[in-house]
């Protein structure tokens, strides 16, 4: 005769069987592209160590500082209070700030919502019915009529056998995870937009003001040219032609202040502001400083840094955790039920003993056919998963693109203006000699047009050269993940599981702030 097993074993026996149960993952290990290896350079060839000193304004050497840390508001290399002060509205009153905080708090509402099943759900309910019923089941006529209250709690559980609702949390938590970086790339982005848009602000009204002073020496060139003519030195070709010089200068002017305006506009709406109602000093070139030591994260810290990456790495993880619910889906789901209540005819014994209910339901549930939906579910998942880890992939290769032609751009940009700046020194010497040759009567008027227009066209070419630097480092700043993982700030809670919960997304960097 069988034995059956004395009853602390088998309860001993039956915690273990539901810990081992609770304990197993239908979750995938998270697959995860090779990381990139911190001794490769970023660009193919020599890496970038330091550029060409131009002279000039902005014109130092810079130097690029492999693995050292970026300032959390690394706008403030630049040195600018007016750049500074617009940034901090900026980050204020964006409405594309405000879109991405609302979107990081109805996730962090949706992840409380999915947190709600680790917990008994109680429910209380109170009837009261008036009700006749008819007496002829009793050889009667007629009916009488009755009063019937009824009130109950209930309660139902489902307990995390094997781990779905666990699953579900952690696919809710890994969306709270996305926007948050999200969020943390909507700030990179704007402040990055709001210094490439003030350094073209800058570049324009740079250009204007060299274009009315080219303007101002044409007109005094023609006066010149005029004088000569009635001394009649020259033919009135020459008149003809630095008149049409001159109105070709000029027209360069409204494209030029149509570019500002443009730029002005689009500083206003990236602080929140309208147009009209933007009151601030305009941004000149002067007023930037052209940092000297760029630190450059080191490859395996730009995936960590970039907040884009790490918001498809949340993607990711909620696609591998959406797989583990759907292979869960094939097996049994256990609900537990209990009510307790009372129901009388009549409110004064309502609470008496006689008018007690309660019940106690456990049901279980096991997919048996389903015409091959689970199935399809589950392929449906992983082919999810492929698309958010090609994504993740894409993003990486992008952020590794970007950084790469920025710190070639940074390189080049100084050789650049280092070019042009030798350029329109040779162009001003050029046209002091053609100058100075015109008036003694030693040249035609061809030589010293001709000389006007080279040095015109350096004048211009080194304001656009000296701006292009100021926006490359700009861009090699953002690219690097701006600074963020720096910051100070206490962390932002978000929805919490049960202590004895494992969760699907890798703690961020000790000093990490989530938005």
């Amino acid at each position: 005769m069988q034995k059956s097993l004395p009853r602390p074993v088998a309860a001993v026996l039956a915690t273990v069987l539901a810990g081992s149960l609770a304990a197993c993952s239908f979750e995938p290990p998270l697959r995860m592209p090779r990381a990139p290896s911190d001794k490769a350079p970023y660009t193919a060839g020599a890496q970038v160590k330091r550029t060409v000193t131009p002279g000039g304004p902005a014109g130092h050497a810079q130097e690029m500082a492999y693995g050292k840390e970026l300032h959390e508001e690394w706008w403030k290399l630049f040195h600018a209070k007016a750049l500074d002060e617009l940034i901090a509205a900026g980050l204020k009153n964006s409405p594309t700030i405000a879109q991405a905080q609302a979107q990081l708090r109805e996730a962090q509402a949706a992840a409380r919502v999915d947190s709600s099943i680790f917990y008994p759900q109680v429910t209380g309910n109170l009837q009261a019915n008036r009700s006749k019923a008819s007496a002829a089941a009793f050889g009667r006529s007629g009916g009488f009529r009755y009063s019937l209250i009824t009130g109950s709690v209930g309660v139902s559980y489902y307990p995390d056998i094997f781990g779905v609702n666990r699953l579900v949390y952690r696919h809710g938590e890994a969306l709270v995870k996305y926007q948050q970086w999200e969020l943390e790339a909507a700030r990179l982005t704007l402040t990055g937009n709001i210094v490439t848009t003030a350094i073209s602000e800058a570049a324009a009204e740079g250009q204007i003001r060299a274009t009315r002073a080219i303007v101002a020496q044409e007109k005094k060139l023609l006066e010149l040219t005029e004088n000569q003519y009635r001394a009649g030195a020259i033919d009135y070709v020459s008149v003809v032609n630095q008149r049409s010089q001159l109105a070709t200068e000029m027209a360069t002017l409204p494209p030029l202040e149509q570019q500002l305006a443009v730029y002005r506009h689009a500083l206003a709406i990236l602080v929140g502001t309208f147009p009209a109602n933007a009151r601030r000093q305009p941004f000149t070139l002067a007023t930037l400083q052209l940092p000297k030591r760029l630190p450059v994260s080191l490859p395996s810290q730009l995936l960590k840094q970039r907040p884009d990456i790490r918001a498809a790495r949340a993607q990711m993880q909620a696609a591998n955790a959406a797989i583990g619910e759907a292979r869960a889906q094939f097996y049994p789901t256990v609900q537990l039920s209990a009510a307790f209540g009372a129901t009388a005819t009549h409110p004064g014994l309502f609470f008496s003993p006689v008018s007690s209910i309660w019940s106690l339901v456990g049901a279980l549930s096991q997919p048996i056919f389903e015409g091959g939906k689970l199935e399809a579910q589950k392929s449906e998942a992983h082919a999810a998963y492929d698309a958010v880890y090609a994504a993740y992939r894409s993003t990486v290769l992008n952020a590794f693109d970007q950084v790469a032609n920025a710190l070639r751009a940074v390189e080049h940009d100084a050789q650049t203006l280092a070019a042009q700046r030798e350029a329109l020194r040779a162009a001003a010497r050029a046209l002091q000699l053609a100058q100075a040759s015109y008036r003694a009567g030693a040249s035609d008027y061809l030589t010293l047009l001709t000389s006007e227009v080279q040095y015109d066209h350096a004048r211009i070419a080194e304001i656009k050269a000296e701006s292009q630097r100021y926006q490359d480092t700009a861009a090699l700043l953002v690219a690097l993940g701006g600074g963020w993982w720096n910051k100070t700030a206490p962390r932002t809670p978000t929805a919490s599981a049960p202590q004895n919960s494992r969760s699907g997304v890798d703690p961020l960097p000790a000093k990490q702030v989530n938005p």
